[in-house]
């Protein structure tokens, strides 16, 4: 930054410096005090592609139950469908039956 802009360092304002270095270190400082703190992010950061495998399945799973759920909906209405056809059937192949008879 160019010294005299608003934010930037100057040379006669060692407190603003000061503020500065005190800020930095104090945001870091939880991480570096806390070993378990890493410990835990890094055992999150190797779990996360088990994490990710683990959802991708579920979601793939719901994708295969839903279309079995589908197809299984499709041949019920085909069977049904051919059930009345061969109802029908039957139901002519009778009266004819019947009116030969007669």
């Amino acid at each position: 930054m160019i010294p005299g802009t608003i934010g930037a360092p100057t040379p006669h304002n060692p407190h603003q410096d000061d503020d500065m270095n005190t800020a930095s270190r104090t945001s870091h400082a939880p991480a570096q005090e806390d070993p378990r703190h890493t410990q835990n992010r890094n055992r999150r950061m190797e779990l996360m592609p088990e994490v990710m495998a683990r959802s991708h399945m579920n979601e793939r799973l719901r994708q295969a139950e839903s279309q079995r759920l589908a197809t299984a909906m499709l041949l019920e209405r085909r069977s049904r469908r051919l059930q009345r056809r061969a109802a029908r059937a039957s139901h002519r192949a009778r009266r004819a039956l019947a009116r030969a008879v007669m």
